[in-house]
């Protein structure tokens, strides 16, 4: 169902993205790597060992112009955008007290904004071609809210309203759109955490363990092949945000 098909995947020279670029991969897809710093060579050619192509783009998604170019650049090259995940995100936590105005605005700049600005350019492409799957990585931040991180929070939460607004319009074209909200992921980020900060985290997770990024590519995979789910928030966060 997805072999052939064009995925563009935002941040996905590591963690959550890294692992969704391979799953789809795996599929049979084209995949469009986006970046901001590097990506390496080496997961380039671990894609293109599943018989696919692999277009790698630089660019910052918080920039307007940047992500017109990211999604330019897939459709030029292989003539269609039939997923787009938006994966890309940065933090900078800190409690209100001590947040700059700089560090709440450039985390809503990219991860507000960025997936604004993606699906600003792609809807265009999908709309005429009538079909396509929007994928935007939300948070379980963004459904509870957390001490010290309510940039992150603030900008979670808009991402599911833009993923519910962005259902109802395009639904008509056959283009679905829905969120996924991680919970604690391994990942490199919490792979630094302390041991007693990391036993801390677990005890509020009912299957007592983080999830692994594998997990989430699996779900962003159903997702782009369902063509009758949309406007919908997905948790996969071993249960920590059950009411």
């Amino acid at each position: 169902m997805l072999k052939n098909k064009t995925v563009v995947i935002t941040g996905a020279a590591k963690g959550i993205g890294r692992a969704t670029a391979l799953r789809f991969a795996k599929e049979g897809s084209n995949i469009v790597l986006n970046y901001r710093s590097s990506v390496p060579d080496e997961l380039i050619k671990e894609i293109e060992a599943n018989g696919v192509k692999c277009l790698a783009v630089k660019a910052d998604i918080g920039s307007f112009e940047d992500a017109g170019i990211l999604i330019n650049s897939a459709f030029n090259e292989f003539k269609s955008i039939d997923v787009l995940v938006n994966n890309a995100g940065i933090t900078k936590d800190n409690i209100i007290l001590r947040m700059s105005e700089e560090d709440f605005d450039s985390v809503i700049q990219t991860n507000l904004k960025g997936t604004f600005n993606t699906i600003k350019h792609a809807a265009k492409i999908m709309l005429k071609q009538k079909s396509g799957s929007i994928i935007n990585l939300s948070s379980v931040v963004g459904l509870c809210g957390n001490t010290g991180q309510l940039n992150y929070a603030a900008s979670k939460a808009g991402v599911i309203g833009i993923t519910r607004s962005i259902a109802k319009e395009l639904a008509s074209r056959s283009i679905t759109c829905n969120a996924i909200a991680p919970g604690f992921i391994q990942t490199e980020m919490t792979n630094v955490l302390s041991d007693k900060l990391k036993d801390e985290i677990l005890a509020g997770i009912p299957l007592k363990r983080f999830g692994q990024s594998d997990e989430v590519a699996e779900l962003a995979v159903f997702l782009a092949k369902n063509k009758y789910i949309t406007g919908q928030v997905i948790a996969i966060d071993g249960g920590m945000s059950m009411a």
